[in-house]
């Protein structure tokens, strides 16, 4: 069974727009769409900031590899996404246009784009600490863990000086890397219920197609269908990604090969990481982790 998986965000300008059959005109519909061009990285002035146009340049990649892949006959049977990835594994199944994906991308981009006007977030990245130690030093610190990505690796979400200090805790526990990068707004934490409602307009505005392919939500792993992505794409954004239990979740149903269909290989890596450490988190462990979600002290 083969599994497409569809990467979030990426976190830095790394990569090159993918040259393949069909990438010119996902190109095109990128800047007609929504006035950036993801090869030369210009944009017409309407984006809010660089982190919009990363998010814009991941769903574009991801849409132009998953038209590659289609127009070479090869199909999923299964298909697994990452945080904002949601928007180009929705386009690949048929349940929006390639056009909606990535005007949802910027729509959303530009409304969280807001959120930095009166505080400053960022993200943290946390290597070799489990997840106790983890959770105490989030609790200590008001932020919140915004991917579960391997029992070892997550990623951290909050407000700036709380993850620089958040970080220094981790260090001190015994995590053998730390980073930090800014960002606009804080995804998969509550602190996104400010825009909610901003959002919620945004993903009613669509209509969206029962999933040509299974696509497992990443949150509770279940099939999305039709009827609940409009819900499920807010939902999703204010709470973690857990792809230690998605990635566990397409092995159980069978599946045995895994295409991650974006820039990048950090899915890849991420799943070769699990496997290493033993596999995933038993039901009962993920069941717990899905009401670990704290806020910050008041």
């Amino acid at each position: 069974m083969i599994c497409w998986m569809f990467p979030g965000q990426p976190l830095r300008r790394d990569y090159q727009f993918p040259a393949s059959t069909g990438s010119d005109d996902i190109r095109a519909l990128c800047l007609e769409t929504t006035g950036f061009d993801p090869v030369d990285w210009n944009d017409t002035g309407s984006l809010a900031s660089e982190h919009v146009r990363l998010q814009l340049y991941g769903t574009a990649a991801s849409i132009s590899r998953s038209r590659y892949l289609w127009s070479e006959n090869q199909r999923p049977d299964i298909v697994l996404e990452h945080s904002l990835g949601i928007y180009a594994a929705l386009a690949a199944c048929g349940s929006i246009r390639d056009r909606d994906a990535l005007e949802i991308t910027a729509r959303v981009g530009t409304a969280l784009a807001g959120m930095s006007r009166d505080s400053s977030y960022a993200l943290g990245c946390i290597v070799g600490l489990d997840r106790e130690p983890l959770e105490e030093a989030v609790t200590n610190h008001g932020v919140y863990v915004a991917n579960y990505n391997t029992r070892s690796h997550h990623l951290l979400a909050g407000e700036y000086q709380r993850i620089v200090s958040v970080m220094e805790e981790c260090t001190a526990a015994g995590a053998f890397s730390v980073s930090l990068f800014d960002c606009d707004a804080p995804l998969h934490t509550p602190l996104l219920e400010e825009a909610a409602g901003t959002l919620q307009g945004v993903f009613s505005d669509y209509h969206y197609n029962e999933p040509t392919v299974p696509l497992l939500n990443h949150i509770d792993q279940q099939r999305l269908s039709a009827s609940r992505i409009a819900d499920f794409l807010l939902e999703e954004l204010l709470n973690p990604v857990w792809w230690l239990s998605s990635y566990s979740a397409a092995r159980a149903l069978g599946a045995s090969k895994f295409v991650e269909v974006g820039s990048g290989d950090a899915l890849k890596k991420f799943n070769r990481w699990i496997d290493s450490q033993g596999g995933g988190m038993t039901p009962e462990v993920i069941q717990q982790g899905r009401r670990f979600n704290p806020r910050p002290p008041t």
